[in-house]
């Protein structure tokens, strides 16, 4: 299946390897190796473009074009040129995000072409794939919940392993404050994404991260929860215009919190 994506596009001959771009990076997807910046993931590269207005050299551009779905024996082959460091790079990110089934294939086809493989090991990264955390408040029978991270739709990769056979909670941004039973009641045992039909541009790229949701990481179901306004109707409309792209059916439930008891 082809999508649309903003995808990087790094000039080494204008890179001065500055490393202003791996800091405006908040995913971890750009590191600077051996004097030069590289996109080590492609997967968690959220393609905003916070890395161009720190390039000083203009050696970044980001390009929108119609890409296949994420394929990790494809990055490997376009990374094992860039050399060992960036392989090992690659392979951390990869880990440390929980990605462990694409992780492997990535070792695998370094086995299966004869190519050392870097003792790779979690690295440090800004942002985890999942966090845990206390319950704040005293919901009976729960104790903690699980979110994955991040949760904003515009941020979310929907080819992240955390989403595979998952049952998604799509929720307007003000649910989660007008309505205190929302962890225990709503979220819990659901993975997350967040949105505003209103605020938020670029609507149809909401609308085509969830049909990869749906036909590629293969959810469960999709739940959508909405507050009782006018301008949360929108989010219905995107969740029915991904549902009728996309090719599997799934189960579909709308929660509406009201603002009146």
């Amino acid at each position: 299946m082809k999508v649309r994506r903003n995808i990087i596009k790094i000039d080494e001959e204008l890179c001065n390897g500055c490393g202003l771009c791996a800091k405006g990076c908040h995913e971890g997807a750009l590191q600077i190796i051996d004097g030069k910046a590289r996109l080590v993931s492609e997967l968690y590269c959220d393609g905003l473009g916070a890395c161009i207005g720190d390039c000083p050299m203009k050696a970044i551009t980001i390009e929108e074009k119609e890409v296949e779905a994420y394929d990790e024996v494809a990055v490997m082959k376009r990374l094992v040129p860039q050399g060992p460091k960036v392989i090992e790079a690659h392979l951390n990110h990869l880990k440390s995000h929980g990605e462990l089934n694409l992780y492997q294939q990535g070792i695998q086809y370094l086995k299966d072409n004869n190519i050392p493989v870097p003792d790779a090991a979690p690295s440090a990264c800004p942002n985890p794939i999942s966090i845990s955390m206390p319950n704040p408040m005293p919901f009976p029978n729960t104790n903690s919940y699980q979110i994955n991270w991040p949760v904003q739709l515009h941020l979310i990769n929907p080819q992240a392993g955390v989403f595979n056979n998952a049952d998604l909670l799509l929720a307007a941004d003000c649910t989660a404050y007008a309505y205190a039973g929302f962890h225990a009641k709503l979220l819990k045992g659901k993975k997350l994404a967040i949105a505003c039909p209103k605020l938020d541009s670029n609507k149809e790229s909401y609308v085509n991260k969830l049909v990869q949701m749906i036909d590629d990481a293969k959810i469960n179901s999709l739940t959508v929860v909405i507050m009782e306004v006018p301008c949360c109707g929108g989010l219905i409309r995107l969740v029915e215009m991904a549902m009728e792209k996309a090719i599997r059916k799934i189960p579909f439930e709308k929660i509406v919190v009201k603002i009146r008891n």
